[in-house]
């Protein structure tokens, strides 16, 4: 559910967006998932903090995340 919340988003995205299109999921989990996504290159995160935004890499497309 939270892979598919990231995918339908065209640009960058918070933490706060992703809990609005998961409501039945966790924000550790959330977090965990984004976690796995960065170490594999496919996201990654600009800034700190409550206000960061993520974003999809290049890399999204390659991986096997869908």
């Amino acid at each position: 559910m939270v892979i598919r919340a990231i995918a339908a988003e065209a640009a960058s995205f918070s933490v706060s967006d992703i809990q609005r299109k998961c409501p039945g999921v966790s924000l550790d989990m959330i977090r965990r998932v984004l976690k796995m996504l960065r170490e594999k290159g496919q996201v990654e995160c600009l800034g700190r903090g409550q206000k960061a935004k993520w974003r999809k890499t290049k890399n999204w497309e390659l991986g096997n995340t869908h």
